[in-house]
């Protein structure tokens, strides 16, 4: 989990447009055979077995619309994975998890939801364009708190001025944005751009820079993804 502190512009600095990019052509396909057997070598049996699990998943999955989509990987992800800060699963302050590595080891953080759900709607054929992974400071403490934490769910855009609705770990019911007064976004991002808190245009990036977002795309790609 990042910490708030970070400024905007420093963030845009850690994900840069081109890490963004390169999503799109990295991962477009869900091949079974070759991510088992890609992670069986890599990290196991357990890992083998939780792709087939995802796998079997995502193919009941794939039969419904759109909002039968959001609400069974939504539903699917919260229920498999209970929330562990990193420091803990992987022995450092923040580190992205592919879905894979979240359903190995049963845990992960906000943004290790947020990532699974992501890629779970990306290759059930929800259009990359009606997703974005966003960061938000979240209200802790009740309606009167003045605390706030860092913290990452996904968005869904039924249409590019449509209100988004909310993915979450922390609140499993999918609502749309504006039930969600404890979550003040600061910015999001999908394989297409990055934007702005509020904003309906993608931002530019440093396309020089590379992020924890391409390293997660190198680490699926060595997991058998294209």
């Amino acid at each position: 989990m990042i910490k708030i502190q970070y400024r905007y512009g420093l963030l845009l600095t850690c994900f840069g447009l081109y890490s963004v990019v390169l999503l799109a052509g990295a991962v477009e396909s869900f091949r079974l055979e070759r991510v088992i057997q890609a992670v069986q070598q890599r990290y196991g049996g357990d890992a083998a077995a939780a792709a087939q699990d995802w796998n079997d998943a995502l193919t009941l999955f794939q039969k419904g619309t759109e909002q039968q989509k959001l609400k069974n990987i939504n539903e699917y992800f919260n229920r498999k994975l209970r929330f562990e800060a990193d420091s803990k699963t992987w022995g450092r302050e923040d580190y992205w998890a592919t879905p894979i590595e979240a359903l190995m080891k049963g845990s992960g953080d906000c943004e290790d939801y947020a990532i699974a759900k992501y890629f779970s709607l990306k290759f059930s054929g929800v259009p990359v364009s009606k997703l974005r992974i966003t960061y938000v400071k979240a209200r802790i403490g009740g309606m009167d708190s003045n605390i706030t934490q860092a913290h990452m769910v996904l968005t869904y855009y039924s249409a590019p001025d449509a209100e988004p609705l909310v993915l979450d770990n922390l609140v499993s019911e999918i609502r749309p944005a504006l039930r969600r007064t404890d979550l003040a976004p600061i910015f999001s991002f999908n394989s297409e751009g990055i934007w702005a808190a509020g904003g309906s245009t993608p931002q530019p990036g440093d396309g020089s820079r590379l992020s924890r977002w391409n390293d997660l795309v190198e680490k699926m790609k060595g997991e058998g993804f294209e």
